[in-house]
């Protein structure tokens, strides 16, 4: 995690692991962009090393070293690759390009040196990574995202109440859905925004500093602060009467990947109203998660939940426990431990 000040979602997913490791009784420790690798790996002999084949994560990795380390200590490396056919626009300068065209970094998967396990929180069957085991002979695994149960549960907070809360970045391929489905709410109900980039100051002020991180300049790294602390997000979702969930277009037409805002609603017995994403269908059914296919639809089913509260908590208790059974971080850290078993039982 080269830059801890991130304030952006790698922010709360990096939190959720952090906390998930730690509570299930195993030591975790983070590198940033100025530790020492090998010193790191000397002093604490990690059995597992996580990272991405992101160019700003490895800008600050020597591969041969951590090459050597696995060789001689054991050491796993898991590594979450990028999409093989990346939706990105150009303008997400923090996005990397598809990676079937990283003629290098494919070498370095087929060769090993780019580590051990490679995974991604979409399906299997996702269009983005078509091609990817076909090139490099390598599979990869699913690891959902997730919730973290140590910060986020049921906390209502006054200063937080609203009829209708969004929590998220306004990002440019999600500004034609926050025009058409998210601000129209605010004519009709007390709608509450919470987030990064939603102003042009914000945006600005974003961008440099993930220059700053990517470049390593201290006082640019942090030149941002979040606008919210980690435990106000369960007391808005603990504390709206309907929490709104909008995904990108392309997540909407490939309908394979879920983001963390699925899972953190229902964890503070929020009552969510999503996009449809078809691989939901997978993990809850109708009395757990309301969804929306259509613009028609969304606004329907708001207008509906707003005037029925008993649904709407018979709703959120059933995706509670549901997600505090199934989809936390501890879930998640449980399954890459038996993927690091299973990967020295195979080597052995």
């Amino acid at each position: 995690m080269p830059s801890i000040e991130t304030i952006y979602a790698q922010r709360t997913i990096y939190q959720g692991y952090k906390d998930a490791f730690k509570d299930l009784n195993c030591e975790f420790f983070t590198l940033t962009s100025i530790d020492n690798l090998k010193e790191a790996l000397e002093r604490i002999n990690p059995h597992i090393f996580m990272t991405f084949s992101h160019n700003y994560y490895l800008k600050f990795l020597d591969l041969q070293l951590l090459m050597k380390h696995r060789k001689k200590t054991g050491m796993v490396m898991f590594t979450k690759i990028d999409f093989w056919n990346s939706p990105m626009k150009w303008y997400r300068i923090n996005e990397s390009k598809s990676l079937k065209y990283e003629k290098e970094k494919i070498r370095m998967i087929k060769n090993g040196l780019l580590g051990d396990v490679f995974y991604h929180n979409v399906e299997q069957d996702d269009p983005r990574m078509k091609g990817f085991t076909e090139a490099t002979q390598k599979k990869y695994v699913t690891i959902l995202l997730a919730a973290n149960k140590k910060l986020i549960f049921p906390d209502y907070d006054e200063k937080f109440k609203a009829d209708i809360s969004y929590i998220g970045t306004n990002l440019p391929q999600k500004r034609k859905a926050f025009r058409k489905k998210l601000f129209p709410l605010s004519k009709k109900y007390d709608l509450k925004l919470y987030g990064q980039d939603w102003t042009i100051k914000d945006r600005i002020l974003g961008l440099i500093q993930k220059l700053g991180q990517y470049f390593n300049i201290s006082y640019l790294k942090t030149i941002q602060k979040p606008k919210l602390k980690l435990e106000d997000e369960r007391k808005i979702y603990s504390s709206s009467k309907i929490c709104v969930n909008i995904y990108e277009d392309y997540q909407i037409k490939n309908g394979k990947d879920m983001n963390e805002r699925v899972f953190k609603i229902p964890l503070c017995k929020g009552f969510q109203i999503t996009d449809y994403i078809s691989c939901m269908d997978k993990y809850f059914n109708e009395n757990e998660i309301v969804c929306a296919k259509t613009k028609k639809e969304w606004f329907k089913k708001i207008d509906y939940y707003m005037k029925n509260p008993k649904e709407r908590k018979r709703i959120s208790e059933n995706g509670y426990r549901k997600i505090l059974k199934e989809h936390t971080y501890h879930n998640r850290v449980e399954q890459i431990i038996k993927l690091y078993k299973e990967f020295i039982k195979d080597e052995i």
